[in-house]
């Protein structure tokens, strides 16, 4: 059995859906493009087949409705292509475009559901570190708070970072220093 839903137009231009055996409306038809369901409309008397006027009018009933997506440009511009050369090229041009753009809105769609499953205190806390460090690179303060560390400081943390040659107050050394700087002697007086 084919899992291609098949619904009839009737002459009283009435939809009968054979699935649920129940006549329904274009909006019904409608919520089944929205929810997936592949169909198939044919004229209950001459079975040709009407699939895409059905999608058409609710395309036509859309634009009328609210915010069209065709501008009246666009649309006489699409109008111009029929008969061209060019119709299949741009038959399948739209196609890919709207098969990138669903995609684009799938991707949209499973970042924010992972985003907004997430722990929101992981999440701002992330988004907080991120924020202090591109601050700290753009002024600087990073920098400028390694420079003010005490020489004990940075032996300890071993962050002095810098290759400059050491200023005249580095170069003296500390009473600690000279104290390790000593050489012991062995026991029995060599060296």
């Amino acid at each position: 059995m084919s899992d291609l839903r098949l619904i009839k137009k009737y002459p009283n231009r009435r939809l009968y859906d054979t699935a649920i055996s129940s006549y329904i409306t274009l909006a019904d038809v409608k919520r089944l493009v929205l929810d997936g369901v592949a169909f198939h409309v044919v004229d209950a008397k001459t079975q040709d087949d009407l699939t895409r006027t059905i999608l058409l009018q609710i395309i036509s009933e859309e634009e009328e409705g609210g915010e069209p997506i065709f501008s009246t440009e666009l649309l006489a511009q699409i109008i111009r292509s029929y008969g061209g050369n060019m119709q299949t090229l741009l038959t399948s041009y739209l196609e890919k475009s709207m098969d990138m753009w669903s995609d684009q809105q799938r991707r949209f769609r499973e970042h924010t559901r992972e985003f907004l499953d997430a722990n929101p205190m992981t999440v701002m806390s992330q988004i907080a570190e991120r924020n202090l460090a591109m601050w700290q690179a753009m002024s600087g303060v990073g920098q400028r708070s390694n420079e003010t560390t005490s020489s004990a400081d940075a032996e300890e943390s071993d962050v002095a970072g810098s290759d400059a040659p050491p200023s005249a107050d580095e170069q003296q050394p500390s009473s600690s220093d000279a104290s390790r700087s000593r050489i012991k002697k062995p026991a029995g007086g060599k060296g």
